[in-house]
């Protein structure tokens, strides 16, 4: 097993993609979601034990007016979360407070751009996502 560990990372220097060298852009921020965060964050609701990344999404947009104020935001609250640094902490009085993730920054910066990325103005208006637009029936 260590082999074969060793020569993964070895053809990975060799082909120029050392983790040193990897930037947000050349990461799939969705793969590295999918491999370390798709066991606790579902994309939409329903939650599995962590909240749905697309209303997360948008509570972000509504916080912070640029991507790079975002993104800036979501990686230093993956690495060391709390819940004053929360977007929504009624969330962590729900869920809990995630663990901090311990990746390299160029990854942290790449799935912080795809939860950006998730924004969707029609979700996260509570329930029924404004469906009844205010109708009494």
């Amino acid at each position: 097993m260590k082999k074969i560990m060793s020569i993964c990372v070895l053809s990975g220097f060799l082909s120029g993609l050392s983790p040193a060298s990897m930037t947000a852009a050349t990461l799939s921020g969705e793969a590295i979601f999918n491999r370390n965060c798709s066991v606790c964050h579902s994309v939409a609701p329903p939650p599995k034990s962590a909240p749905p990344i697309i209303p997360l999404s948008n509570r972000y947009h509504l916080q912070f007016h640029t991507k790079k104020e975002g993104v800036n935001h979501i990686v230093a609250y993956l690495k060391a979360p709390s819940k004053a640094k929360a977007v929504d902490p009624q969330a962590i009085t729900r869920f809990g407070l995630m663990p901090p993730l311990r990746l390299p920054d160029a990854e942290l910066s790449a799935v912080a751009e795809w939860v950006w990325d998730q924004y969707n103005p029609n979700m996260g208006m509570g329930r029924g996502m404004g469906q009844g637009m205010g109708r009494k029936w």
